[in-house]
């Protein structure tokens, strides 16, 4: 399947929009509510028919008229939006990991609905929801049939269309005979076993007086007036540009990757780990977006992708000999083996000991490491 994203022409239909994902914010909360009060009462949860049913019932209930003005398929969505939220919920209690139950949201903060088969028609740069047409801005064709329709409201107030269909891209079956492992890092971005490392352009740094100044500015501003509104509709515009460029910097570095190399090995981090530890900077290096962008590239040209544990000591090990240097500092940059007494850079190090150990578990294939990474 494949996501083709398009942005609504704003007009003053749009508003009509706007006021539906309002109201499916409120239907989330009754929901909520219900499973709550449901559950306080039997001590069992309320299943995706159940509550399905019970919003059909409430349809023909006056003071839940606005219900019945909704897309009734986008209503069902709702249900097994929240009906998939408590089956995680419960399944991370069953592994005794820590986790909340849904919890209510401001209206505001719910963003979208979803129709499934029905409830919408495209032609041309329009799209009829309901009784209305909305012009989008159609940068490239659709292909495939199509399987769901998502309305969005972001930050700024626009909105999107988001249409997923049941083509396939067809594979890309280039090989290179080449594969490498990759460390991310604080200082570099992404390092290289084969020495091809990847800077962060850190764009968030590099608009940091920009991002305080949104930010003093916001604050600074009388709560409810027009005025705040102004200024927080500045800084989500802010966020949205960074958001942009991190996300054309990532897909960019994802291609050039996927067509250099055949198997592209990576460590499985503790991300929430390294956000306590390093705090904001690891967010905007956007560790885990990065793999999910080159594992949907690798999927797409058909190249290797693999994941090492996490718990692999791959900075203390020396690539030569194996020799396990187990009081290695984090800030120790370069250490020497006392096995082969190689001097290694720690991320370089690490990387091509991620190759090694990646390239290892997918035994039987027909890659050559000494041209990838020298060894």
């Amino acid at each position: 399947m494949i996501a083709y994203k398009y942005k609504l022409y704003s007009n003053a239909r749009n508003g009509h929009l706007d006021s539906q994902i309002d109201q499916f914010g409120r239907l989330y909360n009754h929901c909520i509510a219900l499973h709550r009060r449901y559950y306080r009462i039997f001590k069992q949860s309320v299943n995706v028919y159940a509550l399905t049913n019970h919003i059909a019932k409430l349809k023909k209930i006056e003071r839940f008229h606005w219900i019945a003005e909704l897309p009734s398929q986008a209503v069902q969505d709702v249900a097994r939006r929240i009906d998939k939220a408590y089956l995680l919920f419960f399944r991370n209690l069953k592994h005794s990991v820590k986790a909340a139950p849904p919890s209510f949201k401001p209206r505001r903060k719910y963003k979208s609905f979803t129709l499934t088969q029905a409830g919408y028609a495209f032609n041309g740069n329009q799209i009829r929801i309901g009784k209305k047409r909305y012009g989008f801005h159609k940068s490239r064709e659709m292909q495939g049939r199509i399987k769901t329709v998502t309305i969005k409201r972001d930050e700024c107030g626009d909105f999107w269309i988001i249409a997923v269909t049941d083509w396939e891209k067809p594979g890309r079956g280039f090989t290179t005979g080449k594969s490498a492992g990759f460390d991310f890092g604080m200082k570099v971005f992404l390092t290289s076993s084969d020495g091809d490392d990847v800077e962060a352009p850190l764009f968030l740094k590099r608009d940091h007086n920009k991002r305080k100044a949104l930010c003093r500015s916001l604050s600074s501003k009388q709560r409810g007036s027009n005025s705040r509104r102004k200024a927080k509709l500045a800084l989500a515009r802010f966020y949205r540009t960074i958001e942009s460029r991190r996300n054309d910097f990532q897909w960019k570095i994802a291609d050039r990757l996927v067509n250099k190399y055949d198997v592209l090995c990576f460590e499985d981090l503790n991300l929430k780990g390294m956000s306590h530890l390093f705090g904001k900077k690891c967010g905007e290096y956007g560790f885990a977006e990065f793999l999910h962008k080159v594992e949907s590239k690798c999927s797409e040209y058909g190249k290797g992708f693999v994941k090492i544990g996490r718990f692999y000591p791959s900075s203390k090990t020396c690539h030569k000999c194996g020799w396990i240097k187990s009081d290695l500092k984090l800030s120790e940059r370069t250490w020497q083996c006392n096995g082969c007494g190689e001097i290694h850079d720690r991320d370089r190090n690490a990387a091509m000991n991620i190759l090694r150990v990646g390239t290892s578990t997918r035994g039987g294939e027909d890659v050559r490491l000494a041209q990838a990474s020298g060894l």
